[in-house]
């Protein structure tokens, strides 16, 4: 079974029939999805709720069943008139996924449930690898997962920081010394399973649609050693004509200057909002506690304010109504997140983001591009998210 990245050019969660030529794919993946989402039903349901007919359903079932994806649970247990009709659903329990996050100084591996709920763990120091010594780190952490494994493996999800395209070739990770690294390609072969690559935030914000509480288009900034986001629009992921949409760490805030950039520029993002830049800022102030205080709280609030110069126009060109944050919660929480919504406001027109919501997401930090690397694999071999 080849994966396909489900981010280019397919909706994630199929709502409607398609034309014939494409309806058994489509269909299969509608019926999954429901499932997926409501749990245990009957076959009746899914016919109402699809909207497919009855003769349809159980073929697609028997299909999914064969398959090994949907499994019969027994009789429903409400009392209805006439014979109890039986239950089925996704198996839950047939496949594992192995998610992978690149993108901070500690690499993260997990064996996922199809739900995405985190199995296991495997983690390993990020620090001074680069080139191939990074992706000899990577192997070794998915091979620990692949012998821990208790069920098939459906797929591996992999966030890679940097810009990735389409094929999962990491075009650049200046980090871990990565320039057209097929990464994806390599993984598979060497695992002989279906593997997606794509970028860290843009894996991030599937977690955020699948299991936070994204509800229409969203936007989900990730901070952390860099600064990126992913988008996704009219329930489809946007990755953008040469995969770097969301790429706003190194846009240059401004001509007023700023802190200089690792990659050379002066004022970018990332040098104002990125986990290490904050902290060390933070960790030099100087002064008695109060005084402490209020200079940590500027240094927030113009970091904030940096985010919502940035974030201005995307909002206004795309007439967002959700921005989440991903990062620290004391970093990002508070001062910084007031100061960018307020910047945002003042910079856009209020009559159409006067309901602009910026919030933390609720999915903990250190698994949002695990969870998201495990939708991507779903989405990508199941059709469901």
């Amino acid at each position: 079974m080849t994966a396909t990245q489900p981010s280019h050019g397919r909706i994630l969660r199929p709502t409607a029939k398609v034309l014939p030529e494409h309806a058994r794919g489509h269909n299969r993946s509608l019926v999954l999805q429901t499932l997926y989402r409501q749990g245990p039903q009957s076959r009746a349901d899914v016919s109402r709720e699809t909207g497919l007919t009855r003769v349809t359903i159980s073929d697609l079932v028997a299909g999914l069943m064969q398959d090994g994806f949907v499994i019969e649970l027994g009789q429903r247990e409400a009392a209805r008139p006439g014979k109890p009709a039986t239950m089925i659903d996704i198996d839950r329990a047939a496949f594992q996924i192995i998610g992978v996050d690149l993108s901070d100084q500690h690499m993260r591996a997990a064996l996922l449930d199809l739900d995405g709920t985190v199995l296991e763990r495997e983690n390993a120091d990020r620090a001074g690898r680069t080139g191939d010594d990074a992706l000899a780190a990577v192997v070794g952490l998915i091979e620990g997962l692949v012998l821990r494994a208790t069920a098939p493996l459906l797929g591996i999800g992999v966030g890679s920081p940097g810009i990735v395209d389409a094929d999962g070739t990491v075009l650049t990770a200046p980090n871990l010394a990565w320039t057209l690294l097929p990464l994806q390609a390599m993984l598979r072969e060497r695992f002989d399973i279906p593997v997606l690559v794509a970028n860290d935030a843009d894996v991030a914000v599937l977690a955020e649609h699948s299991f936070g509480r994204a509800s229409g288009d969203v936007m989900l900034v990730k901070v952390g050693a860099g600064v990126g986001a992913g988008l996704i629009l009219g329930g489809r992921p946007f990755y953008g004509s040469h995969s770097a949409a969301g790429e706003i760490g190194h846009v240059v805030i401004g001509t007023d200057g700023g802190p200089a950039c690792a990659c050379g520029k002066i004022g970018c993002l990332e040098a104002w909002l990125s986990v290490p830049r904050l902290t060390e800022q933070l960790a030099a102030t100087t002064g008695t506690e109060a005084e402490q205080a209020a200079a940590r709280e500027l240094i927030l609030r113009e970091a904030g304010r940096r985010l919502g110069i940035i974030l201005a126009p995307v909002v206004g060109a795309l007439n967002l109504s959700e921005i989440v944050l991903s990062g620290p919660t004391e970093l990002l929480d508070g001062p910084l997140a007031t100061a960018t919504i307020e910047t945002l406001r003042k910079r856009t027109m209020a009559e159409f983001t006067g309901d602009l919501a910026l919030r933390m997401t609720s999915l903990a930090q250190d698994d949002i591009v695990l969870r998201g690397a495990a939708v991507m694999v779903l989405s990508g071999q199941l059709g469901v998210s």
